[in-house]
């Protein structure tokens, strides 16, 4: 189960892969120019004081974090890298299997969300509102704690999401900071 406390999530620039609509999992692709802007354009959201920091220690994601927060240290946590999908990494989305069932040679489903909540947890236990940043499987997980399903679509690229317990249940918006200022009563 997901701790109930509030992070902002973002999801790594556009890589390769994504253009291609390929599965990218474990290969460890750069993030092309456009990811490249597509993180310094998220840096707008995100000039503020974090908690914490953190990444997966896939390239696509660290280097999004250096871009989007420059100058700010940030953790790289294995237990937020993406999924291992096997013999299906590079394949195309649309040969893509539900998501609760387990790849050739690849990481369960099980293991993957056992995983990414281990290490979101840790993070949740000790800071106030920490950013991550990783990929569209971390989400996925994230999305089945939230909303008990791991379908839906997937994220934008570098467009930070805050996401929160509150009175009604757990709530995604777009991370604007001066949204989580007024909620916070600091406007």
């Amino acid at each position: 189960m997901l701790l109930a406390r509030p992070f902002v999530f973002l999801r790594h620039g556009e890589t390769r892969l994504n253009r291609e609509r390929r599965i990218g999992g474990r290969t460890d692709v750069p993030l092309t120019a456009q990811g490249e802007d597509q993180a310094r354009r998220a840096s707008v959201w995100l000039d503020r004081p974090w908690s914490r920091i953190v990444t997966s220690t896939r390239r696509r994601a660290w280097h999004t974090a250096e871009l989007a927060v420059p100058g700010k240290s940030a953790t790289r946590l294995s237990g937020l890298d993406e999924r291992d999908w096997g013999r299906l990494e590079e394949v195309a989305l649309d040969r893509q299997p539900p998501y609760e069932s387990t790849p050739p040679d690849g990481e369960s489903w099980a293991c993957f969300q056992s995983r990414v909540l281990t290490a979101l947890n840790g993070v949740l236990a000790g800071d106030a509102l920490p950013l991550v940043v990783a990929h569209s499987g971390v989400f996925r997980v994230i999305r089945t704690q939230l909303f008990g399903h791991p379908d839906g679509p997937r994220l934008p690229n570098a467009i930070p999401f805050l996401i929160h317990p509150g009175p009604l249940g757990w709530q995604v918006h777009p991370y604007e900071t001066d949204h989580h200022d007024r909620q916070r009563g600091h406007r």
